[in-house]
């Protein structure tokens, strides 16, 4: 049973300057929510109850977004806007949630070795927001069956990607083993293609066991000083049983400005209330 999930949230969303100069990466809304609700709301769909944001400065937004807004709250009720203030509740409802700081931008294996003391010694998740999947069952919870399925330690979600943007993602070599799954043997940080051991990039979301902990303390810092959480999970090979788990969704770089825009676009005509509009508007039917 996986009852906490990470999420790194300490970067300083540079590529989305000036818009993430005073406001947090993660804040930026899909349509109406925020990107890293989007993970947290996956998370809950999977059984997933403790929440570990791990933070940084000018990061208050998203402790503030999780946390509770009585005044909100009494003047809707007030207004008797009840769908509203079933949305604003609906944010916390069915989570706990913790915050860590990472003082350093140290990467993201020693952002998630700041959530050791509250993970403890049980499997947990992490969640890159980053990665916004629109799946019919959430990410985590395919996962979640994989890793019981194969008695797995450690499971990678992962993807297919084309054969010249490996460069970009960490890539597996691997054995298939079931259905959309494969025994990782080894893994690789952007490899040129002709290097590359297959097209299966490792995508932001994690099964990891307790014993990541003491392997990303034994981590050697990479480029930039920062410490790696592939280099980590790769140690754990022979130690771990470690599975890809090649999943069914549509998953979006909402780290990118292009990524983020056609997220934006995609969850928008799925929305009941704009979307036949934005559909509209895209066929050039509708110019308001």
């Amino acid at each position: 049973m996986i009852r906490k999930a990470v999420f790194p949230a300490a970067g300083f969303g540079t590529r989305f300057l000036p818009a993430t100069k005073a406001s947090p990466k993660e804040m930026l809304p899909l349509v109406d929510m925020p990107l890293i609700q989007h993970g947290v709301e996956e998370a809950k769909a999977a059984g997933i109850r403790d929440m570990i944001i791990v933070t940084g400065r000018g990061k208050n937004a998203i402790e503030d977004h999780f946390d509770v807004s009585f005044e909100l709250e009494a003047l809707l009720e007030k207004k008797g806007n009840g769908d509203l203030l079933q949305q604003v509740r609906s944010v916390t409802d069915g989570a706990d949630f913790f915050y860590v700081r990472q003082n350093l931008p140290l990467g993201l294996g020693h952002a998630v070795l700041r959530s050791v003391e509250i993970v403890g010694e049980e499997p947990f998740a992490v969640v890159l927001s980053d990665d916004v999947i629109d799946a019919p069952v959430p990410v985590l919870k395919q996962m979640i069956a994989a890793s019981e399925r194969h008695s797995a330690g450690v499971v990678l979600a992962i993807q297919k990607v084309p054969k010249d943007a490996v460069s970009k993602y960490g890539i597996i070599k691997g054995k298939k083993i079931g259905d959309r799954a494969y025994e990782v043997s080894d893994m690789v940080e952007k490899p040129r293609p002709e290097k590359a051991p297959s097209d299966l990039a490792i995508i932001g979301r994690y099964i990891l066991p307790p014993s990541v902990f003491p392997a990303l303390l034994a981590t050697r810092p990479g480029a930039g000083g920062e410490i790696q959480l592939t280099d980590a999970i790769r140690s754990l090979i022979g130690k771990e049983r470690v599975i890809g788990y090649e999943f069914e969704g549509v998953r979006y770089d909402a780290g990118t400005k292009l990524g983020f825009q056609m997220a934006n676009i995609a969850f928008a005509l799925k929305d009941p209330e704009i979307g036949p509009g934005l559909q509209a508007f895209l066929r050039k039917e509708r110019f308001v």
